[in-house]
């Protein structure tokens, strides 16, 4: 999954022991949301995870549809 053309997400990488932590956060609304994954799971998987968070928070603000 990765984000609409019109919509910018920064994403962050933070390793923390066997864990890295993820925020995402959208451009447009400064809407942020963090989750924990696996530090040795794909960049790729743990980027589509924090987006599918980011969109959930974002319909649930009525900011997207």
């Amino acid at each position: 999954m990765s984000p609409p053309s019109e919509r910018d997400v920064i994403f962050e990488f933070q390793p923390m022991g066997v864990y890295v932590k993820v925020t995402a956060m959208d451009v447009k609304t400064l809407t942020e949301i963090s989750i924990q994954g696996a530090a040795t799971a794909p960049e790729s998987l743990l980027k589509k995870n924090a987006l599918k968070r980011l969109d959930y928070v974002l319909k649930k603000k009525g900011l997207i549809s």
